[in-house]
């Protein structure tokens, strides 16, 4: 169900940061249109961290009623406090999500034994597949590939987005059970994939959904050097959409290519201009622009 290229899709803003659900529309008909094989609300890139939970709940049942099956919606529904998570959980289950994306708990630095109770006792509670969310980078913590396996056992439990940037670790996840993998990391996409990987839940799908998704049909379809030619030709973008704090810098690139208002949260500020500088050629050059 959860292969190819899904979109770790922004939430876009009106000036006075409320959700602008028009230009959210527009950007899901957009993906719809270009390839892109599922959607990810409110995860990290959606900027969940600043959304109030009535938001975030509104925005999950929003994408999924302008997606209307067309696609599969990966809800992000992800929280330190397992009880929250359950609760977000619930709501996509509720309004239609095909499956619910949560976040290693952060802050708080459960240890496995906790990881696996936070986890296994949202699954038990809800039943939808749930995909692990592996990012240290953004947690403090890591998961283990041992609890991993752990919970794959869960019976839906069916996939993990690995975010810690390490090919051995999507190696040693598979030595030890056969849960779907998903690239956290545009950049690792292709070797991810080279080592049983199924696909990229995607930062740069935001700007250039059907080349992502190109890339990732291409190495299914078993089409390597097709495969490689994309990869190649968008790592520049892939390190661009980290000039800055994600989703700082592809917010920018959708406002310059006039899909959304380059509007953010607090603590998160637009893109400084002379990082944009450094960006902007790039997009150019991937045909963003």
């Amino acid at each position: 169900m959860f292969r190819g290229s899904i979109v770790a899709l922004v939430t876009p803003f009106k000036d006075d940061f409320d959700v602008d659900f028009d230009a959210y529309g527009r950007l899901i008909d957009w993906h719809i249109e270009q390839g892109t094989n599922g959607i990810v609300p409110c995860g990290c890139t959606g900027e969940a961290a600043t959304l109030t939970h009535d938001e975030q709940k509104e925005c999950i049942r929003f994408v999924v009623e302008r997606v209307a099956g067309r696609l599969p919606v990966v809800a992000g529904t992800g929280s330190n406090s397992t009880k929250e998570a359950l609760a977000l959980t619930r709501h996509a289950k509720d309004v239609g999500a095909d499956g619910a994306l949560l976040i290693t708990p952060y802050y708080n630095k459960p240890t496995p034994a906790g990881q696996i109770a936070h986890y296994s006792t949202i699954a038990k509670a809800v039943d939808i597949p749930i995909v692990l969310y592996n990012v240290p980078g953004r947690t403090g913590t890591k998961m283990l590939p041992e609890t991993i396996a752990e919970l794959s056992k869960v019976d839906n439990v069916v996939a993990i987005k690995e975010a810690c940037g390490s090919v051995d670790q999507v190696s040693q996840i598979l030595a030890l059970c056969d849960i779907m993998v998903i690239s956290g990391d545009d950049s690792l996409t292709l070797p991810m994939m080279a080592v049983g990987a199924a696909g990229v839940i995607s930062v740069a799908a935001n700007v250039t959904p059907g080349k992502v998704a190109g890339l990732c049909a291409e190495f299914l379809e078993g089409n390597l050097a097709a495969a490689r030619r994309i990869h190649f030709e968008l790592l520049p973008l892939f390190a661009g959409m980290f000039f800055e704090t994600n989703p700082m810098p592809v917010k920018a690139s959708l406002a310059k290519m006039g899909l959304i208002n380059n509007v953010l949260r607090l603590p998160l500020t637009p893109m400084q201009a002379k990082t944009f500088a450094q960006l902007e050629p790039i997009l150019k050059n991937v045909g963003a622009l």
